[in-house]
């Protein structure tokens, strides 16, 4: 075939792009080591894994009582996150507290992990100002707007690069996300300024309604990291370890000068979208989500770490003890926090009101609010 025939091969094309992003994947969904070279690359330590197997438990009991508190009209809102734990709380794993975290409003448990209070996701959900301040932790309050935190985190990337940190911005958003104007924007201008940034999308297959196939027919959604001229990689968003690496490897090739990273993690929302009245079972069907849950990636993971003697039935129960008595008291601690005035809500808005705000402020606390 002469070269401008191949070229103007449009079907040879979708098949190139179907080929182009292999699955990374270390441990499998029977907890065994698929690729040994990777599994050393990832580099962790039995404390590690056990650390790493803990804030994945404290996820799933985090979200588990986080659902029960909002059926319960004790919480606001609330986005489930159980089968994501590898993508979210994996990924996370791989960074460090100098690295700023831009979160979506599903990543409560990056942000805990990081050190936000339990009790102030609570008042977050609630929609209490102080849920929204973010006191000695890099990171932010959950972006709301989808999309919008991938231009910040380049953004904040790009000032730490200028700052010569040896450290970078990090962001997720979903499969729904990526088909937003401002994931693309964010990482076309990291990548034009080489910001130290890596940006996550989770696709886990129906955005708030959607699935994937409806709203794209790009095989892959990393695929839109190229055209910003990013390197761009999937990975078995199921598996812990795999996740780990992915991060890992992203976080040092940014922090070296060399520009952002995307990766697509693999994953499902096995819950609804939100506990606002979405109802997955109008889009999905209940087979396909116990299909997902045969490979969930704490399933994994504790058939790993229990052959390797790290972990035990006994272990997770005592540990998962341990995270709702902490979980009991943040949910007495937000319940016991005042509840908030107009006044407050304005003034906590602003880092410094104008003139507006300012008579506004006056104005109710004149009234007692």
């Amino acid at each position: 075939m002469s070269q401008a025939l191949e070229i103007l091969n449009f079907e040879q094309q979708l098949v190139q792009q179907a080929d182009s992003f292999p699955e990374l994947s270390v441990l499998d969904k029977d907890g065994k080591i698929i690729d040994q070279a990777g599994f050393e690359a990832a580099d962790l330590s039995d404390d590690q894994l056990v650390e790493l197997m803990k804030r994945m438990i404290k996820q799933l009991v985090l979200n588990e009582r986080s659902v029960k508190l909002a059926k319960q009209g004790r919480l606001g809102f609330v986005a489930p996150t159980r089968g994501q734990e590898a993508s979210q709380t994996a990924t996370s794993f791989a960074f460090n507290d100098e690295d700023y975290l831009m979160p979506g409003y599903r990543d409560i448990p990056q942000m805990i992990h990081k050190g936000f209070p339990i009790y102030k996701a609570f008042l977050w959900s609630r929609g209490h100002y102080e849920g929204n301040l973010m006191e000695g932790i890099n990171t932010w309050f959950p972006q709301i707007i989808i999309g919008a935190q991938f231009v910040e985190a380049a953004g904040i990337g790009l000032g730490m690069k200028k700052r010569g940190k040896a450290a970078c911005a990090y962001t997720y958003t979903g499969d729904g996300g990526s088909s937003q104007g401002d994931t693309y924007e964010g990482m076309n201008f990291a990548g034009a300024f080489k910001a130290n940034a890596v940006f996550i999308i989770q696709n886990n297959g129906y955005a708030i309604s959607t699935p994937r196939k409806v709203q794209t027919v790009a095989p892959h959604l990393a695929s839109k990291g190229w055209g910003a001229g990013i390197p761009s990689i999937v990975v078995d968003g199921m598996d812990p370890i795999a996740c780990y690496l992915a991060a890992k490897k992203a976080r040092e090739w940014t922090v070296s000068g060399n520009g952002p990273v995307l990766i697509e993690t693999l994953t499902d929302r096995l819950e609804p979208h939100s506990m606002s009245g979405d109802d997955p079972l109008r889009y999905r069907t209940k087979e396909s989500i116990e299909e997902w849950e045969k490979v969930e990636p704490l399933i994994r993971m504790r058939i790993f770490l229990e052959a390797k003697e790290l972990w035990s039935e006994q272990i997770e129960a005592d540990y998962k003890e341990e995270v709702n008595a902490e979980i009991d008291a943040a949910v007495k601690q937000a319940d016991n926090v005042q509840k908030q005035k107009i006044s407050e809500f304005i003034e906590t808005t602003f880092e410094q009101p104008g003139f507006v705000q300012k008579e506004q402020i006056e104005k109710f606390r004149e009234a007692g609010k």
